[in-house]
């Protein structure tokens, strides 16, 4: 791995998975989230990458990775089996693994999948995917209205998203809590704008959100009982939809069994806008002597 951020492209499970690398040291994968791409990791990255080998991917469905075809191909298990297969392809069979909003849901499901593969787990602004929609209120519903409009058959929202993809995606990322788009670095912006413009990507990110209500609440359901047993950490913007609705970290007690958690500055997207201490909070649990 380089000092500098490359990007490269693996075959790996059956897709073409896009990804940057930069750094030396332990490897670490970095997981974005909806509605964005690897482009979102490309403060923090550069900081972590000082102690760890740092592969920033591309969900299947978003950005520059493939985009098949089927809801029932975007499971957050074949997503994370995508990841892992990333991994093994550049020789790490085991690394630290960071998610944000999807991405955390895909670090989750390849903690529980794939235990032997996983050094820590970190979660970024999410609570259970199964808690989510069981336990489903009044208030979330509202703030997250979009896992329900984006789930509808195809093609009712990507007709409707494609009609002016700039306006709906920038909706999301202004609506969870204490965001403007200035909040939002120009060059990460600008890609994000080039990757939710592609149709695929419309359609990749709508079976994303099917696949959630399809399969995962199902899967999940399967391993309530179960606890991710490596070291992991709970971020959340302190200002955002989640913290309003959830107590996040108790959210997460029961389905972590060695758990650390902390408020980040900002709302749903803290990691745009407080990329600093979302680096420094990462730096700080993943450098603990019992990893």
């Amino acid at each position: 791995m380089t000092d500098k951020p490359t990007k490269s492209f693996a075959d790996v499970n059956g897709q073409r998975i896009c990804y940057l690398s930069w750094g030396s040291g332990p490897p670490l994968l970095l997981m974005h989230g909806f509605p964005q791409t690897h482009m979102l990791w490309h403060r923090v990255g550069p900081l972590l990458s000082r102690h760890f080998t740092v592969v920033a991917s591309d969900l299947r469905g978003y950005g520059e990775s493939s985009k098949p075809q089927g809801t029932e191909n975007y499971s957050f298990r074949h997503m994370a089996q995508d990841q892992s297969a990333l991994m093994q392809h550049l020789g790490f069979t085991q690394f630290h693994v960071v998610g944000h909003d999807r991405g955390g849901r895909v670090a989750h499901r390849l903690a529980l999948d794939a235990p032997e593969q996983v050094q820590s787990l970190s979660v970024m602004d999410i609570v259970p995917t199964h808690l989510l929609l069981d336990q489903l209120s009044q208030q979330v519903a509202t703030a997250y209205y979009h896992w329900f409009f984006l789930a509808q058959p195809a093609p009712f929202p990507e007709t409707m998203i494609a009609h002016d993809p700039d306006r709906y995606f920038e909706s999301c990322l202004l609506g969870w809590g204490a965001a403007q788009l200035s909040d939002f670095d120009p060059e990460a912006l600008a890609a994000y704008r080039t990757a939710w413009r592609d149709p695929d990507a419309i359609r990749g990110m709508c079976a994303d959100y099917r696949a959630a209500l399809q399969y995962d609440f199902d899967l999940d359901a399967q391993d309530l009982g179960r606890r991710v047993t490596c070291p992991s950490l709970v971020l959340y913007g302190a200002d955002g939809a989640m913290a309003r609705a959830f107590d996040v970290p108790a959210t997460w007690q029961p389905r972590l069994s060695d758990m650390q958690a902390s408020g980040i500055p900002g709302g749903h997207f803290f990691i745009d806008q407080s990329p600093e201490q979302t680096a420094q909070a990462l730096l700080d649990f993943l450098t603990q002597d019992k990893h």
